[in-house]
């Protein structure tokens, strides 16, 4: 139960178990100490017990035995230590990798759905939470549990009118925390939304800061972010004034507890049927009882606040993952869509679009903005999946192909480059993570990298900064474009590789595309028509639906949309600003 509540593989499950054993084994180690104190105490009594003197000798063995019940004390503690505090953070590491895995394996649809801010929660904060379950909460509370059941059995054979008096606060303070726990599991919820809200309005902070200090939108003035903090703040105090409350009334009935037992052990002692000794010893294990209850407490209602992370999690881990066929051999670059069609939030992208690619041609994709380009760039791979109809590479159904197993057969040119806060070097290996130096460098002229690589103050172990900022639009570019030459892959797919880059620079990535596509399947969007002109098919897309097929010449000729488009463009390069 606790292995699938808290998602713990086999050996964090094994290790849990552990750690519950040796806090055990530290509370019972904590009571020989006391049971020591009692013996010393009652040594130093018999003068007033029994009228005779103290024995020296046991004095000091109860005190040598003090000694190594101490030093057995510590080295119980040690224990505890390092197998619930290391054994925690190192499945916590486990965790976390194992959570970044199954989100890399999931659809991109799955993405579309949830907040970055969520995400980036649930591989964090989430996983934190349950790292601090499994180190602070879970092995003291069921040890803890354990311990305090075992004595008072034990104490309940040797005095069970004692042993009632030390239990009787408990069932009240046992009501008290589950009205807490009921509180907790009705307003937890709103806490963690309330959380998240700050953390996506964060994000969205610092990813308009441009905006944001363009139109003087600073401080109080940004109105979201400043009302998703005022309710985290308010709901943080509701929510812990009313837990807090029920908590603290627990912990203050159990506590009444000590007075009931002294009470209780001196009118035994007056009427004569319970000894000074006996009632020091009571005492002594009341106090040593009540400290790991009042623990129990505090921390079941930190279990209950947690469950809500393991929750998410939960429901994070159970999203299903594209299966296929990892071994599948892919031995042309043959492309065909056959009656694919694709909603995206109930709205069809993609109506029964249907075309061919054969290996070794450059097939272009025109079309308006919003006519299902891109998205055909992304059912390709796999990113999502189809609704309906099919789409094979070298004849077989991609949907029988393990995505990473697919994507290893083509690489891709995007707009917007994504470059990692690491060296040129590492992220240009991306491309081919077993790639030899010298491949790398190569992948790196073909792309026209080098000249501006060398001049950099490390050369390719510069640092780039975070998504590449301290290197150009058209560098990080051709950065992307080192990859995909590094990578080799039979078919190449460039979205607007050169949409929003200078004259210079775009002559300059043309000639690197140049190097990539020689010899490959090579799909491509490009909206300045003129760069897809020499295409050996262009295919013009509009509302989701193929609407012309052809080379460039003939399409013109053909006075449709794509001749429209074309006019259109020409009519723009006369275009300058005025007054």
């Amino acid at each position: 139960m606790v292995k699938k509540l808290f998602h713990l593989s086999d050996k964090g499950s094994s290790d849990l178990k552990k750690s519950v054993l040796s806090c055990v084994i530290t509370d019972f180690a904590l009571i020989f100490p006391v049971m020591i104190i009692i013996r010393i105490i009652s040594e130093l009594l018999k003068p007033f017990t029994a009228g005779v003197s103290a024995d020296m000798s046991n004095l000091w063995l109860l005190v040598l035995a003090a000694a190594a019940a101490a030093a057995v004390y510590w080295f119980a503690c040690s224990y505890e230590y390092e197998i619930t505090y290391g054994t925690a953070y190192r499945e916590s590491e486990k965790t976390r990798i194992e959570v970044a895995e199954h989100m890399r394996k999931l659809p991109l649809s799955f993405f579309n759905r949830k907040d970055l801010s969520e995400l980036t929660t649930n591989i964090m904060a989430d996983c934190t939470s349950i790292e601090h379950a499994m180190s602070h909460v879970v092995p003291f509370l069921i040890g803890h549990c354990i311990s305090i059941t075992l004595v008072c059995l034990m104490i309940a054979f040797y005095d069970w009118r004692m042993a009632l008096a030390v239990y009787c606060a408990l069932p009240l303070s046992a009501i008290i925390i589950c009205a807490a726990s009921a509180i907790q599991t009705k307003y937890g919820g709103s806490l963690v939304q309330a959380k998240l809200d700050v953390s996506d309005k964060m994000q969205e902070y610092l990813e308009g800061i441009k905006v944001i200090k363009a139109f003087r939108l600073e401080g109080e003035n940004f109105e979201s972010l400043n009302k998703a903090l005022k309710k985290l703040m308010r709901t943080s105090m509701f929510f812990e004034a009313l837990v807090g409350s029920f908590i603290a009334a627990a912990v203050i009935v159990m506590q009444t507890g000590i007075g009931i037992v002294v009470f209780a052990g001196v009118h035994f002692i007056t009427g004569a049927t319970l000894g000074i000794i006996p009632f020091l010893i009571f005492l002594l294990i009341t106090l040593r009882i009540y400290s790991p209850l009042i623990v129990v407490m505090e921390l079941f209602a930190e279990f209950r606040y947690i469950n809500i992370a393991t929750k998410r999690m939960q429901s994070l881990r159970e999203e299903p993952l594209m299966d296929g066929d990892g071994e599948t051999v892919l031995k042309d670059g043959n492309i065909e869509f056959s009656n694919v069609t694709f909603k995206y939030n109930e709205e069809n992208v993609l109506k029964n679009v249907s075309f061919s690619v054969k290996q070794g041609q450059i097939t272009a994709f025109a079309g308006p903005s919003g006519s299902g380009k891109s998205t055909i760039f992304r059912l390709l791979p796999r990113f999502w999946d189809i609704d309906s109809g099919k789409i094979t590479v070298s004849g077989k159904n991609i949907k029988e192909i393990e995505p990473e197993r697919l994507m290893s057969y083509m690489s891709f040119v995007f707009q917007d480059v994504v470059l990692f806060n690491d060296t040129v070097y590492n992220n240009i290996k991306i491309g081919k993570m077993n790639a030899s130096k010298e491949e790398i460098i190569n992948a790196a002229k073909m792309a026209g990298c080098d000249d501006f690589i060398k001049d950099m103050p490390d050369g390719y172990e510069t640092m780039l900064g975070e998504n590449g900022c301290t290197v150009s639009g058209g560098e990080r570019q051709r950065i992307s474009i080192a990859r995909a030459i590094l990578k080799n892959a039979p078919i190449v797919l460039l979205d607007e590789a050169t949409a929003s880059l200078d004259s210079e620079n775009e002559l300059k990535i043309q000639q690197a595309i140049s190097a990539l596509v020689k010899g490959r399947t090579v799909l491509v969007i490009a909206h300045r028509l003129k760069t897809i002109a020499g295409a050996d098919k262009i295919i013009v897309l509009n509302n989701g639906e193929i609407v012309e097929e052809g080379t460039s010449e003939e399409l013109i000729s053909k006075k449709g949309l794509y001749a429209h488009l074309y006019n259109i463009q020409q009519l723009s390069l006369g275009w300058s600003v005025k007054k």
